[in-house]
Order: structure tokens, then C-alpha cells, then sequence
């Protein structure tokens, strides 16, 4: 029975956390992207804007139209759709942030499968 407080005091404790979530910090600025996807590590940069997002990766540029839908989440709209793939929007949403990075996860719109990622604040 001396167990009972315990565990009833450190549920009290863990449901108090909360995770850190300032998404307006990273809603426009330089960054740096690394994703891991079946064991293979991604990186890219991008820079956004409030309507633009332009990202660099292995040697090519990719550029998105943006729309926030909240402070936390958004959709990016390939501009100029070389193939199929490219014409699926893509939702991100901030998981969590810290002072120079935030983790997100993302998939195709509609879709369930996610993937996840850290970005992090160049500038």
C-alpha cells in the first residue's frame, strides 16, 4: 500500500509536462534539415518566407507556395511540379521546439503514413 502514493504522485508529476511549442519562432528564416528515411540520413536547407519556401538539396532547388493553417502546422504546394509526386501537397506539422531547432513530422496530404524530422534555425 505504500506504493499507492508514489505512483499517484508521479502521475501527478508526468501530467503536468508539457513540451515546448514556439512554432512563430520558426515561421520564416534560413535552416538546415536532416530526415532518416529506412536508415538513410536526408539533409537539405531551405529558407522561408511568409509566402515561399525554397530548399536545396543535392544539388537541386525545390520551390514551395506556403500556407500556414494554424502557428504549428502548414502546407507546402510545389510551384513548378516536374511529376506526379510533386503535384501531392505536403502537411508539416511542429512536434517541438527548442531555442534553435524544432522536430516535425510530415507526409503527403490525405495520407497517413508519416515521416519524421529536426530543423534547425541558421540564422
Amino acid at each position: 500500500m505504500q506504493k499507492l502514493p508514489i505512483i499517484f504522485l508521479l502521475l501527478i508529476v508526468l501530467s503536468c509536462y508539457q513540451t515546448q511549442r514556439n512554432c512563430k519562432d520558426f515561421k520564416t528564416g534560413n535552416f538546415y534539415s536532416e530526415v532518416t528515411i529506412k536508415g538513410v540520413l536526408y539533409k537539405s536547407t531551405f529558407t522561408r518566407t511568409d509566402t515561399t519556401q525554397v530548399e536545396y538539396y543535392e544539388g537541386k532547388t525545390d520551390s514551395s507556395t506556403v500556407r500556414w493553417i494554424n502557428d504549428c502546422e502548414v502546407i507546402f504546394k510545389t510551384i513548378h511540379p516536374k511529376n506526379m509526386a510533386e503535384e501531392k501537397d505536403i502537411h508539416l506539422k511542429i512536434l517541438t521546439t527548442t531555442d534553435s531547432s524544432y522536430t516535425y513530422e510530415y507526409s503527403y496530404v490525405g495520407e497517413t503514413k508519416k515521416q519524421k524530422g529536426v530543423a534547425y534555425k541558421m540564422d
